[in-house]
């Protein structure tokens, strides 16, 4: 293991007194039951009238918001669609699918790449919080690294001075070279947000209910359904609800093993 020593090293250690969330789910294993509610998980595209009780659309949300993302930036919004209006635009920007059309829950994730200056300082907020006093390493990280990385520029202006200093200081030390224009944050972003929509369409799959993640829509029509602006990128639209008859288009498919998972 390299001894060389950056924010990431020196992080390392820096709260490990406290037992609380030192231990948060260390002794948690149950590997059967994951592939099982994993397996269960299918893409559904046609649902039942039956409705989902708000306090489980609640609940699955909250679940969603576990999920691991950047720096804990949590650069994501998800829009619950309950208007008639809106959501009979939206099922007309899905092209009116029928995993829009007839699902009890239309929900709208959205990767949001313009929240991270903002919540950079909630962030380090929430550490004054802690029963322990953060590092000064933790007020740099967020303070100082996160604005350097993320910081683009009015029309990418300073796309290429970074990505001349990250070449050449490259050469010599490890850098973080992306993002480094507003189309690799907004990459970042969705990377983000598409961990939590896993989450969210497990946690409703354990409550008995099933999903389709939609990414078959036009996206302009679907912001002005919603009344999203701003720098937002839909990720996907998820419908959920309780699995109809003939939901399942056809047998889960996937290709060898081995043309994915590579050893090196």
């Amino acid at each position: 293991m390299s001894d060389k020593k950056n924010v990431f090293t020196e992080m390392d250690g820096k709260f490990s007194g406290n037992e609380v969330f030192q231990n948060e789910g260390r002794d948690y294993q149950n590997p059967e039951e994951f592939k099982k509610l994993v397996h269960a998980r299918r893409s559904v595209r046609k649902f039942t009238a039956e409705k989902i009780p708000d306090h489980i659309v609640n609940d699955c949300l909250d679940t969603a918001l576990l999920a691991p993302n950047s720096s804990n930036l949590q650069t994501w919004e998800f829009y619950r669609v309950t208007s008639t209006d809106a959501r009979a635009k939206l099922v007309e920007a899905c092209f009116s699918q029928g995993a829009a059309a007839s699902a009890s829950e239309l929900i709208v994730c959205v990767a949001r790449r313009d929240t991270w200056r903002k919540n950079s300082k909630r962030m380090l907020a929430e550490f004054k919080k802690l029963p322990v006093d953060p590092p000064k390493v933790v007020q740099d990280y967020y303070g100082k690294l996160v604005p350097f990385v993320y910081t683009v520029g009015w029309f990418n202006i300073l796309t290429p001075l970074k990505w001349i200093l990250n070449t050449v200081v490259g050469i010599f030390k490890v850098v973080p070279r992306d993002p480094i224009s507003s189309f690799g944050i907004n990459v970042w972003a969705v990377k983000s947000c598409a961990l939590a929509c896993e989450n969210l369409m497990l946690a409703f799959r354990s409550y008995g209910y099933d999903t389709c993640p939609m990414e078959g829509f036009d996206s302009w029509r679907a912001k002005k359904a919603i009344g999203l602006k701003g720098c937002a990128e839909i990720v996907m639209v998820i419908g959920a609800g309780k699995r109809a008859e003939g939901g399942v288009y056809g047998p889960r498919m996937r290709f060898p093993n081995e043309q994915f998972i590579k050893t090196v």
